[in-house]
């Protein structure tokens, strides 16, 4: 299954992230399949392909945690109209 997750970049102290699409079996510095967007959690700030966001959801992907939360603020859900219930493996 694929999943919009995040992936760590930057220093020490000074980290940034990737929203990236990926085999949610790959380790989180694996191969991506796409880069979706970014986030920077110091300046709040969020850059986001829509398109290519929205269509990974409508192909069934589930977002980890962290990213609908990204997505939640970015108002990105509520404008498609796709649900997500979380996944919780045992």
């Amino acid at each position: 299954m694929v999943k919009p997750r995040l992936k760590r970049h930057g220093k020490k102290q000074r980290v940034t992230y990737r929203i990236i699409a990926i085999d949610s079996q790959s380790r989180r510095e694996g191969e991506a399949i796409r880069e979706v967007g970014f986030y920077n959690p110091r300046k709040e700030q969020t850059q986001l392909n829509l398109s290519a966001i929205i269509a990974l959801l409508k192909e069934g992907a589930q977002p980890t945690e962290t990213v609908r939360g990204i997505l939640k603020r970015a108002k990105v859900l509520g404008q498609v109209g796709i649900n997500l219930q979380l996944e919780i493996e045992f």
